[in-house]
């Protein structure tokens, strides 16, 4: 029987060598499957948010992602055999190969190859599916951007709310459920006046638009008007607030939040009493905003009602009638006679006052739980929160359908538009705090480590575009209200 020669013998090992490969892949595939296949099983009988169609196409994708990088795994093994076998021979012969760099070019063409054809592949077929959840996954906007600036801590409870003066000097003003409201200098963290007029959380605040006057709403069923008079300190140098990097996220005990006792509220000069006291409601009135001119006053209640006032009477104009459960917040337009309240209802609505016989009331519902807030912007826009985990921009002159819509992993509370900008801040459950533009498009998340950021539920937010240091401010449950620097050109240029 006549023997094959070297050659030949040779190429039948590599032509057995492919076909064991080839049958390896398919193994491999069949068995892929059937683990992609118990993992989807898996994956449904688990409960999640996501839309079966978007989970779906994510297991398709990882599929897809984890099954070439296993053929390329299963490739690159079958090389270094070959190499091997290469230097064997040429061994033989009194030669030698350098095999790492014959692997490096090698494995290097193939793995270039396959990749740019599995990225082309994700992009034509996937782009226009998956890119609303590529966006959310976008990576946190650099610190210096989103710049820690100024905590203020001096609450001995959640703050609820937060607001800035419209008039010089510019100051900061908290609401908290400890029953006071306290105002700051923005510049040295230093509380300036503390208001003790309530005898239950201070839910609001708001600042009169030309006078030092401040509007607050409380759970003892009172809306207080009350002057006060500043004399801004001079400032000092502070401390970098943002030595810390990388996002480590540490859950905080009681213990870790900042403690009232020896904060420097307690030797500011205090107010007792109101100017006004706003009595008509039966229930607890959870928010307070002036009227365009400041003459006026709305506030909202947990009786369902929302109530318009005289400020230099004390008188009640009208009653606001129509929501079906408690109100959550109440806002008024900058320019106009407008007010939009929100409720528990799932809905919010739109009075007009601009003409004084006719009260219009329109009803916007687009949400599937709480409305939390709902404010005015430029143009005839307003924007809605929700504790359904959705943010919706809709158009005054369309109340059918909003105009974009966000959504996020977590409820949303008090929002507050950057008018000039048209940025929107977010304070979420989780104690997350993202920026978004007017057409849904994600900015940046404020940063948020074991030592900086809210270490509690945010409850507010609140721009204020004029001042140079702080341009946004926030507040939470973790007694303390924060003062962050946004640099808007290198955000809306990462955009």
């Amino acid at each position: 029987m006549p023997t094959e020669s070297g050659s030949f013998a040779t190429a039948r090992q590599a032509k057995q060598k492919r076909k064991s490969h080839s049958l390896s892949i398919r193994r491999t595939n069949s068995s892929e499957q059937e683990r992609t296949g118990l993992q989807r099983e898996m994956l449904e009988g688990q409960d999640t948010k996501l839309p079966s169609s978007v989970r779906n196409t994510l297991l398709e994708l990882f599929g897809q992602i984890e099954r070439e990088f296993e053929n390329l795994y299963i490739e690159n093994l079958e090389l270094r055999r070959e190499i091997d076998s290469l230097n064997e021979r040429l061994a033989v012969e009194g030669q030698t190969v350098d095999g790492a760099e014959l692997s490096k070019g090698q494995l290097k063409t193939k793995a270039s190859h396959s990749t740019s054809q599995l990225s082309q592949k994700l992009k034509t077929t996937y782009k226009a599916s998956t890119s609303k959840i590529v966006s959310s996954f976008k990576t946190t906007t650099s610190r210096a951007i989103c710049q820690l600036v100024k905590e203020y801590v001096g609450h001995r409870d959640g703050i609820w709310d937060v607001s800035v003066t419209k008039t010089q000097p510019v100051v900061l003003g908290t609401a908290s459920a400890d029953h006071t409201a306290l105002l700051w200098s923005i510049e040295t963290g230093k509380c300036l006046v503390k208001y003790v007029g309530h005898v239950g959380s201070v839910n609001s605040i708001k600042f009169h638009p030309t006078e030092q006057v401040a509007l607050t709403a409380s759970g003892d069923q009172t809306a207080h008007i009350w002057r006060y008079m500043v004399q801004l300190p001079m400032p000092q140098p502070t401390a970098d607030c943002n030595q810390m990097s990388g996002e480590d996220e540490i859950e905080f005990s009681d213990k870790d939040e900042p403690d009232g006792d020896g904060d420097g509220s307690s030797d500011c000069p205090t107010i007792r009493a109101p100017l006004t006291s706003l009595k008509s409601h039966q229930g607890v009135v959870i928010a307070a905003d002036w009227l365009v001119g400041g003459k006026q006053a709305v506030t909202a209640s947990w009786d369902r009602t929302a109530n318009l006032y005289d400020v230099e009477t004390s008188e009640l104009v009208h009653s606001l009638t129509g929501h079906d459960q408690e109100l959550t917040h109440c806002c008024t337009h900058p320019t106009q006679r407008l007010v939009v309240t929100s409720s528990r209802d799932t809905t919010f609505r739109l009075w007009d006052f601009r003409d004084p016989s006719i009260h219009s009331v329109n009803v916007f519902q687009g949400h599937t739980d709480t409305v939390t807030s709902a404010v005015f912007t430029v143009g005839d826009n307003v924007v809605s929160g929700s504790d359904d985990r959705t943010v919706k921009v809709w158009d005054l002159k369309n109340m059918r359908s909003p105009i974009a819509t966000i959504r996020t992993d977590s409820a949303v509370n008090r929002i507050n538009v950057c008018v000039g900008q048209r940025i929107i801040a977010l304070p979420h459950d989780n104690r997350q705090v993202r920026l978004f533009d007017m057409s849904g498009v994600r900015l940046a998340r404020l940063p948020r480590s074991n030592r900086q950021g809210h270490r509690r539920m945010v409850c507010c937010s609140a721009w204020s575009e004029d001042h140079p240091i702080c341009n946004l401010f926030t507040c939470g449950f973790d007694r303390q209200a924060i003062g962050w620097n946004i640099n808007i050109p290198a955000l809306l240029q990462e955009k």
